[in-house]
């Protein structure tokens, strides 16, 4: 099995942009864990950040040639790219959304996430605990798919 995970804008700068709200684990700290989380699941990861809306979708698409489910923090693009919403719906995979923050405590803007009813689940506000705990969520929802069938 191979999930992809997708980190979007600016995630690339983790530990070091607003620490307040995003803490001072860094994004390569955070790969690091869903590696040792891989390993441990008997899975493969490929793991991609971009700041570009184009990168991320094309990845998106290309997902359905050898990917069996997608983690997701779109960053900003949460609330703005129809682009990334309508790949994750025509791909139609299994996708956990992510996000470090609690987008529903913030900003009126951030608390509408455009990706949210196209992906099986949302993580927020738990830190990169979001992401490991989202990665074992993903396996064990494309493990019960595959086994009903």
């Amino acid at each position: 099995m191979k999930i992809l995970v997708l980190h979007g804008p600016n995630l690339n700068l983790l530990g070091v942009r607003e620490p307040e709200v995003y803490g001072r684990v860094t994004l390569e700290e955070i790969n690091s864990k869903l590696g040792q989380i891989a390993l441990e699941l008997q899975i493969k990861l490929g793991i991609v950040q971009s700041n570009h809306e184009g990168v991320l979708v094309d990845r998106i698409q290309r997902s359905l040639e050898d990917c069996q489910g997608i983690l997701l923090n779109p960053g900003a693009y949460t609330h703005t790219s129809i682009a990334i919403r309508d790949a994750l719906a025509a791909v139609k995979l299994p996708t956990i959304e992510v996000h470090l923050s609690n987008i529903y405590a913030r900003e009126e803007f951030r608390k509408i996430s455009i990706t949210a009813p196209v992906v099986n689940g949302q993580i927020c506000g738990l830190g990169p605990d979001g992401y490991y705990w989202g990665l074992r969520a993903l396996v064990k929802l494309i493990t019960v798919r595959e086994f009903n069938g």
